[in-house]
């Protein structure tokens, strides 16, 4: 393929790339795990019919009603990690070793003189509902094209010349001091490591990256995740006549969440500078390396219903509302340059100072139905299938969490539940921004990325089973399987979206499927009681080093850098409580 046309569809790929958030932004936070008591996890987390464990609190807030004492207990978890990234043919693998505090809580009993009424339950919980802790790394030995021909198509969608990109004494492209918009802050980074180069001026300007005819090269990836979602859980519930169990939990939830990436090109016959700076053939070596942080706080509600119409049969119901965050976003992004010309250096982004950004945010919400049969005394079976939508995740404004902005004559109604809810209206957003607006007449400022979500992203379905059998009344052994399906629509998973990306951070990694195998054994002793589990976790997904193009020239689909990954977790998990 030739260097043109390379340009010529990569000049496509980014009208958002100035942007502070993304889609992919949106998921991370929302991602979900399975995580809770030994008791609960060693049965795949099938408890939405069940209850009676502190766990429930936060899946079906009617399982606290269940209770007829008093608990109190707390979790550990030791957390082994493993990754395998494979890409034409060559595997890179991974490992990494977590110990993680995950559960710590109580309920307590209020007994009432009544039958139809019997007793009161109260909850508080602390849970790790989330933990973002995973690394991989990876290379990909023959490449295509090159992040530096990305980064021109990215100067040439937005139409920057030599001047919108240069800093000088009076002027700073990402806070510009005429009025104007900040350059997308990769084209000034490719600018200043010398991995985009002008040809012309003026509105005549056009970016060349480094890859030509002649030019092939490898590239190597890292990512590193940390952080976590904390809840804090606040539940009241009970039970009718010993038939009908309700509960509604209020969650106070902390995120914390961020991720390091590198990109790195060795490159042979690419276009690179002189001392004289003038543009060569030669060899080529660059990683770009990015910071990116979120944290914040929200907060949600969830209700649940319980039933058992007789003694073996158990029916679970539970809504779980939006999370409503309010969030700061902090970027930083660097490019290492070492050229065979003997040009080198190191390039950052705004002088090395960090952006930031704030913005609510509005996870989606979850309903989850459940079944469960009890046998005598010794055996339960337990099913729960759980629906969420993803793509109704979405950015808002400052202060809006998520719900929308002011009334205004420009906005239509900001239903959350309903599609379409982005649509601007405003100008100079670009041509999805324009395409949109004929569907509706809502505009808002974030009105790109909540796009972008809805044709990325799609509902998930979740299955989890689990079973329990008592061995004698002191000793139980458990397991259960649990299956979700990828988040991710199948034309974004066949490379025919364009994906748009935040600050100077090109790079994604879209989840396929995720699946649990568990196992565990309980054991009771009087008021005491000891859980333990094991937990097998895979998720299947794919690393793209940039975008992949649809080019209109040849009808056809370039794909970007890519690398099939399988993360997987070997989990142990410890519960200890007392009853009273």
């Amino acid at each position: 393929m030739n260097r043109k046309l390379i340009i010529a569809s990569l000049s496509m790929a980014t009208v958002s790339a100035a942007f502070a958030q993304s889609a992919m932004d949106g998921y991370s936070i929302s991602q979900p795990d399975l995580k809770g008591t030994a008791r609960f996890m060693s049965m795949a987390g099938a408890f939405g019919a069940l209850g009676g464990d502190l766990s429930t609190l936060s899946q079906n807030p009617a399982g606290i009603g269940v209770y007829r004492s008093g608990d109190i207990g707390f979790t550990l978890n030791l957390d082994c990690q493993n990754s395998a990234a494979t890409a034409q043919g060559m595997k890179y693998t991974a490992d990494q070793t977590k110990f993680l505090f995950n559960n710590i809580g109580a309920v307590l009993t209020m007994r009432l003189p009544s039958a139809t009424v019997p007793n009161l339950n109260f909850g508080f919980t602390y849970n790790k509902a989330v933990s973002f802790n995973r690394q991989y790394g990876g290379g990909v030995p023959r490449l295509s094209n090159s992040l530096s021909n990305y980064i021109a198509g990215v100067s040439n969608s937005n139409e920057l010349t030599e001047n919108d990109v240069a800093t000088t004494d009076t002027y700073d492209p990402y806070n510009p001091n005429d009025g104007g918009y900040p350059s997308p802050w990769i084209s000034v980074l490719g600018y200043d490591s010398f991995l985009t180069n002008p040809s012309g001026s003026g509105s005549d300007t056009r970016w060349y990256g480094q890859w030509d005819n002649r030019t092939s090269g490898t590239g190597a990836f890292g990512i590193e995740e940390r952080g976590s979602v904390d809840e804090y859980n606040i539940a009241l519930g009970g039970n009718i006549a010993n038939v009908v169990y309700w509960g509604m939990n209020f969650d106070i939830i902390n995120l914390n969440y961020t991720v390091g990436s590198l990109w790195g090109e060795t490159l042979e016959n690419a276009v690179v500078p002189d001392r004289n700076n003038s543009m060569v053939y030669g060899t080529s070596n660059f990683d770009l390396g990015n910071y990116y942080n979120v944290n914040g706080s929200g907060f949600n509600y969830q209700l649940g219903v319980i039933v058992k119409p007789i003694q073996e049969l158990r029916l679970g119901l539970a809504f779980h509302t939006p999370t409503w965050y309010n969030l700061t976003q902090s970027y930083y992004g660097y490019v290492n340059y070492d050229y065979s010309t003997g040009v080198s250096g190191t390039a950052e982004t705004n002088n090395g100072r960090y952006g930031y950004n704030d913005m609510c945010f509005r996870t989606p919400m979850k309903l989850i139905a459940s079944v469960a049969g009890v046998i005598g005394s010794k055996f339960i079976l337990s099913f729960d299938y759980e629906w969420t939508p993803y793509n109704k995740m979405k950015f808002s404004e400052p202060g809006s969490y998520g719900i929308g902005n002011n009334w205004d004559y420009g906005y239509d109604y900001d239903d959350w539940w309903d599609y379409p809810y982005w649509a601007p209206a405003k100008q100079g957003q670009g041509p999805k921004a324009k395409a949109a607006s004929a569907k509706s007449v809502f505009s808002d400022a974030y009105a790109d990325t909540n796009y972008d979500i809805n044709t990325y992203y799609q509902a998930t379905n979740t299955f989890r089973l689990g079973a329990e059998y008592r061995i004698t009344p002191q000793l139980s052994v458990r397991a259960g399987y649990s299956y979700t399906s990828s988040p991710v629509k199948q034309s974004v998973r066949d490379d025919k979206e364009i994906i748009y990306t935040s600050g100077t951070m090109p790079n994604y990694t879209f989840d396929n499927h995720t699946s649990y195998v568990t196992c565990g054994i309980g054991y009771r002793y009087k008021k005491f009681y000891v859980d333990m589990a094991y937990v097998y976790k895979n998720t299947s997904a794919t690393y793209h080093a940039y975008t992949p193009d649809p080019n209109p020239d040849i009808n056809q689909y370039i794909p970007s850098p890519q690398s099939s990954l399988s993360l997987s977790n070997n989990q142990i998990y410890l519960t200890a409580g007392f009853r009273f």
